[in-house]
């Protein structure tokens, strides 16, 4: 029970710095690129121009980790959790180091090398998803992905609340695009320290399983082709497009329409993870316990769909804070349900591959929607709201219609009380 606690208690620890870093880039990234004032392009740079170069340097970090999280997830299986997740902190560790240099010196190909590097060696996710798997029974596991998803949504309300505060000189004098980076650093470092001290190896039995450089793309192939597996894939790539269409230009949208610094998108992103960690911390379990998963995606999906487009009505920025928890709570219902179905989808020795599997889908479909938004909103800026719900809502479409295969066999049992 002891070193079950510490484990949870390190996994969440990484989750939490892991999504601290990519909350930090919410408020910063578009600051750098989309406003002139920042000096990282020429001044006369285009916004149209702008908006593709953001969206690429976007794209840079799910790109890569589409090469490198099944690659990590077969490490793990074959050498241990614990090995594999130390390697991956390290490439976040200079990931972020490179990132501060490109701010430093205006480099924006050093910005495009960091985050690539962070993003190839970004598979803690789905090694923390696979040594919650590791830990938890059939009772519990909704659960306890249930808390990787509070230290995702504790995150992203610190991350984007970190990086728009410690990046604004109007706050303090010598705050600077580059400050937050060092804050992360240093949890990337006690991160590490505490990997090495405190968590215990979890995977029971070592895969034989080959290292492969290609297995993203045989991944896709195996997703693609799996038949138990395929339509819930479908499904993560759908929901994981819509989301990111969201969250990765809504600052566009923002900087636009209502002239919002990255201090105040970092106010409102931190706000929206807020309320992310009390749907998966205080409603999640509750409702768990009285429903399969598959029930609560039923109606969290298509809320979720009918929401984002709500985002576009206001003429005043203060409606946005008020349709913005009802977003958070929906995908906070949605993302670990759909996690624990695919894990359970899946027998323990298959636990990474199929995680990993699963983050070769998510990471190509995180990828898309920066590139294609780049463009979207050159030609209109509430384009990318509007797919985030289109792609939602043929998620909840595909999950209803398409969903079938052994729903009876995937219930979570209701946790005792």
């Amino acid at each position: 029970m002891k070193k079950k606690n510490s484990s949870i208690l390190t996994i969440f620890f990484t989750v939490f710095i892991d999504l601290l870093g990519l909350g930090i880039v919410i408020p910063i990234l578009p600051a750098l690129i989309i406003n002139p004032t920042a000096n990282l392009l020429p001044f006369d740079t285009a916004f149209s121009q702008r908006t593709i170069i953001y969206g690429f340097l976007i794209a840079s970090y799910p790109i890569m980790q589409f090469f490198g999280a099944p690659l990590l997830g077969t490490l793990a299986d074959r050498f241990g959790r614990k090995k594999i997740l130390s390697i991956s902190l390290l490439g976040t560790w200079a990931g972020y180091v490179l990132f501060i240099i490109g701010i430093l010196t205006q480099d924006i190909y050093l910005l495009f090398i960091g985050r690539s590097i962070d993003g190839f060696t970004g598979g803690n996710i789905s090694i923390a998803q696979s040594a919650i798997s590791d830990i938890s029974t059939p009772e519990n596991k909704s659960r306890n992905f249930g808390l990787v998803g509070m230290a995702f949504g504790l995150g992203f309300v610190i991350g984007p609340y970190i990086g728009g505060k410690l990046s604004d000189p109007t706050v303090v004098s010598w705050f600077s695009f580059e400050t937050p980076f060092y804050l992360a650093l240093l949890l990337t470092t006690i991160n590490i320290l505490l990997v090495y001290a405190m968590f215990p190896e979890t995977l029971k039995e070592k895969s034989t399983r080959k290292i492969d450089l290609l297995a993203g793309f045989k991944n896709l192939g195996k997703a693609a082709s799996h038949p138990q597996m395929r339509s819930i894939f479908i499904i993560v790539f759908l929901l994981t497009i819509g989301f990111n269409f969201f969250t990765q230009f809504f600052q566009v949208f923002l900087i636009s329409k209502f002239a919002f610094t990255q201090s105040q998108i970092g106010d409102l992103f931190a706000y929206m993870g807020l309320w992310i960690a009390v749907a998966q911390g205080a409603f999640l379990r509750p409702l768990s316990k009285k429903f399969s998963p598959q029930t609560i995606l039923s109606l969290s999906v298509i809320l979720l769909a009918v929401t984002f487009p709500l985002l576009l009505l206001p003429d005043k920025s203060i409606w946005i804070y008020v349709i913005i928890p009802f977003i958070a709570v929906f995908q906070g219902l949605t993302q670990p349900n759909t996690t624990a179905i695919v894990s359970g989808l899946s027998d323990a020795k298959s636990q990474g591959e199929i995680l990993g599997m699963n983050q070769s889908v998510a990471s190509l479909a995180q990828a898309i929607p920066p590139i294609l938004a780049g463009f979207l909103t050159a030609v209109n800026i509430n384009l990318p709201t509007l797919f985030a719900a289109g792609s939602t809502l043929l998620a909840w479409f595909v999950f209803i219609f398409f969903f079938k295969q052994k729903k009876e066999a995937l219930v979570v049992a209701p946790e005792e009380v």
